[in-house]
């Protein structure tokens, strides 16, 4: 039984799978929301084939990688883009997956990615769309390597709360 919140654990907690020596090939970078990491790993899993992958999450996700115009972020994208070349040389990362989220056309307001509404707080749920499509060729462009292939999704909630991702 896990302990209370602000109450140590007894005993530390072994999990009952051991450690994986094998570096993944592939390195997904996302958003740190929480509602949709369950998603994002079904896609991954499910959709696409892969279990074993590096994670970088961060407040906007791919977008966070992006120089934005009209953004106040001038030194961000840049340190962010050093820290995703380091970790595509030093663990050997073949494939990077950059994935941006928000609502469908007919999706709620409330998907919206916090990191996008707080730079660009005038935008409208498409102009996000558009700008996130903008972001995403943007850093098909930039070269991450000979050996490493680039892939962008949006994941979208939809009116019925479902969750669809669609490549860009």
């Amino acid at each position: 039984m896990p302990p209370s919140a602000g109450e140590p654990m007894a005993t530390p907690y072994v999990t009952p799978s051991g450690w994986n020596r094998q570096r993944p090939a592939a390195l997904v970078i996302a958003c740190s929301d929480g509602r949709l990491q369950e998603n994002l790993d079904e896609f991954l899993h499910r959709g696409l084939g892969i279990a074993h992958y590096d994670r970088l999450y961060a407040p906007g996700g791919a977008g966070a990688l992006a120089s934005r115009s009209g953004s106040t972020e001038l030194l961000r994208p840049g340190q962010f883009q050093r820290e995703c070349q380091f970790l595509l040389r030093a663990h050997g990362i073949a494939e990077l997956f950059l994935v941006f989220h928000g609502p469908a056309e007919d999706g709620p307001e409330e998907a919206l990615c916090g990191d996008y509404r707080r730079k660009l707080p005038s935008f409208s749920a498409s102009q996000y769309r558009k700008q996130q499509d903008e972001d995403a060729r943007e850093l098909k462009r930039i070269d991450w390597g000979s050996a490493v292939r680039v892939r962008a999704y949006r994941c979208e909630v939809r009116a019925d709360n479902r969750i669809q991702f669609v490549e860009l």
